[in-house]
């Protein structure tokens, strides 16, 4: 029986994929784990009480559904089918990689097919399978990495000065952890003192783009590690296996960044690992 979570931000979705796989329930096939209505709530389910197959929503505000694939940990990794209405990004990301896929409105007879596609898995064709997710992601950072490099700059950003409701904050380059994208927002993760206690990681919302910051960050010693995040090397803590070739960065304070497969060889190298 495969333990099934569905994602989707919009209710009636939710509800009808919920209808759609009530007969598969009923023949002992399908056990609905649950719904979850964004991506933290998936992760939370899903770090709480793994399941054999996920249906993700793509669009969804805050993480989307390739972000959640991004932070889903090898141990808790179920068949992954994405839902998605027709959009053309995601349609050539899938064909690219061969991940399966079903397009709203999702008709029966394709929804059957990925149940049992799910249920056929064996631990070989998962291994498979996971490869086939990691070339998904691989795919969407070629798509959203430029590979011109951009022209140098006279100098780099030394320090950083950080709008908040009645101050600007000045932040020394230094102490800058990373910075990341989600949901078209650019946040940096940064490095505050805390008197008589370690320093504290703090989230800042900028106006500039990943790629405008890119281009104002020396390249000597920060390195984009993923479609939707640049960090600082000497804030790489440890380097984590995470899944087909692909790292979780640990960075000082406890923060937490994924870098792509094609970037984890490049930072490896980099560090002389």
């Amino acid at each position: 029986m495969l333990r099934t979570l569905i994602v989707d931000d919009e209710a009636p979705a939710r509800s009808r994929l919920a209808r759609m796989l009530q007969p598969f329930a009923e023949s002992g096939r399908v056990e609905i784990a649950g719904e979850a209505a964004d991506g933290v709530e998936a992760l939370e389910m899903l770090g709480n009480e793994p399941v054999d197959l996920l249906l993700l929503d793509i669009q969804m505000p805050g993480l989307s559904g390739f972000d959640v694939l991004d932070r889903l940990g090898p141990e808790h990794r179920p068949a992954v089918v994405f839902t998605t209405a027709h959009d053309e990004f995601a349609l050539q990301a899938f064909e690219a990689s061969a991940v399966d896929y079903l397009l709203k409105p999702i008709r029966e007879d394709r929804l059957a097919a990925a149940v049992e596609r799910a249920e056929k898995l064996t631990a070989a064709a998962r291994r498979d399978d996971d490869h086939r997710l990691a070339d998904l992601l691989e795919y969407l950072d070629r798509q959203a990495v430029s590979k011109t490099p951009p022209d140098e700059p006279a100098d780099y950003l030394q320090q950083l000065s950080i709008p908040g409701a009645d101050r600007l904050t000045i932040v020394p380059v230094e102490h800058l952890l990373s910075a990341e994208v989600e949901d078209g927002i650019t946040r940096l993760y940064v490095l505050h003192d805390a008197p008589g206690r370690p320093p504290q990681v703090g989230r800042h919302i900028v106006s500039h783009t990943l790629d405008a910051l890119e281009r104002r960050l020396d390249p000597s010693r920060f390195i984009r590690v993923h479609r939707s995040a640049i960090v600082q090397m000497q804030h790489i803590r440890e380097m984590v296996q995470w899944f087909s070739g692909r790292y979780k960065l640990v960075l000082t304070g406890g923060h937490e960044v994924i870098a792509s497969r094609s970037r984890s060889k490049e930072l490896r190298d980099r560090l002389s690992l």
